[in-house]
């Protein structure tokens, strides 16, 4: 009889994982990955570099240069590259799910609470309370990104133009947001085409412009292009979104209040998982748990094609000078949309205790460096304070 095979010890290179396992340890992600993608990119370095090294280091960190190059949610695009590497294209479904679902599961049971017809005062404070900070974290949320950016920017004014713009767009014109940011990338491309020589006229065009299926007018096709546009454009970070959908769930389609929003935003902020997960609450507001599924399925169908397609080709995306080209461009638009959104955010705000609590968030996350979720947790609390005090709440 034979001794059986030592177990890898911590640290020690593994052979690729039963789909099992890749459920179990991207679940697990998906379960306790709350504070976004520094939190998500951690774990997943932990899991497949440090602990499994079932992913080489360098390797790991060219798939997160090579998925800031791509539009969508990043550190989403990075687990389902993970499992992607470590079990193939059923490891990429099955592991990009596992990240997913847990977060979806817990933000819809959220979203039936907050949305329900008549719910308690408390929840009501507590949403209150937790949405009147979510500018704070706008702000704290672009602010960090603006040194990586800067140090790869090509041209001063030309970054900083992209910048405004994208902050004036967010705060002013939100659903045509998608066309100034794409417009910057556009630009960028052309400026540094036209003085390359030799280049090739071949656009770098990441984003299908499908507008013509909300046109019809129809809730599935209209929703489904809010959603699409959510899964496509988040460069930056996940709260590029949020200038995207405040524009169309409160403004155009109605399908939430302003103080609705802020809850959704709230929400996404403090359940595990990617922060895309808030076009969820936003799917149910317009047509229910069905709704929310499709804008789920929608938001997040542009990662899996991405990798499911690209992953082969992750070298050359990254060594591809248009691509790098358009998002320099994109990119700022896309920090000072997330700049910007903060301002809209404010505007939703209705009760001077709110101010209080924006003004409190806003202390604890830039000058006390507090994380967000905890943060979002005691301005739900003082919400929820105030609200069984007999304090006014928005209508």
């Amino acid at each position: 009889m034979t001794a059986a095979a030592p177990r890898p010890g911590r640290g020690e290179r593994t052979g690729p994982p039963p789909l099992l396992i890749v459920l179990r340890e991207w679940g697990r992600i998906g379960c306790i990955g709350f504070g976004g993608p520094p939190t998500h990119i951690k774990l997943l370095r932990a899991l497949c570099v440090e602990q499994r090294r079932w992913i080489d280091p360098t390797e790991f960190e060219d798939a997160i240069a090579t998925c800031n190059l791509l539009p969508g949610p990043a550190s989403t695009q990075l687990a389902i590259y993970c499992a992607w590497r470590v079990r193939g294209r059923r490891g990429a479904l099955v592991g990009g799910a596992a990240f997913i679902i847990p977060g979806l599961i817990l933000i819809l049971a959220l979203a039936a609470l907050f949305l329900a017809g008549s719910p308690p005062r408390w929840v009501l404070g507590a949403g209150a309370g937790a949405g009147a900070a979510v500018a704070a974290v706008a702000v704290q949320a672009g602010t960090s990104l603006i040194p990586t950016s800067w140090s790869h920017r090509q041209h001063t004014v030309r970054w900083t133009i992209y910048l405004v713009a994208g902050g004036i767009a967010a705060a002013t014109i939100g659903p045509w947001l998608v066309v100034v940011m794409l417009g910057c990338g556009l630009v960028e491309l052309t400026t540094r085409h036209a003085s390359t020589p030799g280049g090739h006229s071949r656009a770098f065009m990441p984003f299908p412009l499908l507008a013509a299926a909300a046109a019809s007018g129809s809730l599935v096709l209209t929703l489904c292009w809010v959603a699409l546009k959510v899964g496509a454009l988040s460069y930056g970070g996940g709260f590029v979104i949020i200038p995207l959908m405040q524009a169309d769930a409160v403004n155009h389609y109605h399908w939430m209040s302003a103080g609705q929003f802020l809850n959704a935003v709230a929400l996404g902020q403090i359940t595990p998982g990617p922060v895309v997960q808030t076009v969820a609450v936003v799917g149910y507001a317009a047509a229910g748990l069905g709704g929310a599924l499709l804008a789920s399925a929608v938001a997040f169908a542009p990662s899996f094609a991405f990798i499911l397609l690209g992953a082969d080709h992750f070298d050359r995306i990254r060594g591809d000078h248009q691509a790098r080209a358009f998002l320099d461009g994109a990119g700022p638009a896309a920090i000072g949309a997330i700049l910007g959104s903060a301002i809209a955010l404010a505007r939703a705000l209705t009760q001077p205790w709110q101010y209080a609590v924006l003004a409190a968030g806003t202390l604890f996350l830039l000058q006390l460096r507090r994380g967000v979720v905890p943060t979002l947790l005691l301005a739900g609390l003082a919400g929820t304070v105030i609200a069984l005090a007999g304090g006014p709440l928005p209508l």
